[in-house]
């Protein structure tokens, strides 16, 4: 088993249940929506965070993740690679377990940062693949 398969295995069983997708809204057509339902159905509170702060699936949302009055275990990332190092600065800084990019999100070197602050790291992947294909549903 290669290490990014056993760090995907630990984030998904190990490092929490409370998520926060970062870019999650009411908007059902997005991607995020859709892994968010996945998510809840494996068991994980999903926190979201985006600037309109909407309720999604019953949970109240936060415009940016500094702004969630709770520890988060998971920051799951769906936003444009640009803005997502900025992120994971912040995932780190609020204490979160690890960071998750989802597809097409990649950022090298916020990933050798939040590695080297301790984090599990998982880019360019995304939990809703990963979870049957790691025979976790």
């Amino acid at each position: 088993m290669s290490s990014e398969t056993e760090t995907m295995r630990r984030v998904l069983t190990s490092s929490g249940d409370t998520w926060a997708v970062v870019g999650l809204s009411g908007n059902t057509s997005r991607a995020a929506y859709g892994v968010a339902q996945v998510l809840r159905r494996f068991g994980k509170r999903v926190v979201p965070v985006h600037p309109r702060a909407e309720t999604v699936h019953g949970e109240p949302g936060y415009a940016k993740l500094a702004d969630v009055p709770f520890p988060v275990d998971v920051v799951d990332v769906f936003v444009n690679s640009s803005l997502a190092g900025g992120v994971a600065d912040e995932a780190v800084a609020a204490g979160a377990k690890a960071v998750w990019f989802q597809l097409d999100v990649v950022d090298e070197a916020a990933y050798e940062r939040t590695r080297a602050a301790g984090l599990d790291m998982v880019m360019d992947r995304c939990p809703a693949i990963e979870i049957p294909r790691l025979g976790l549903g």
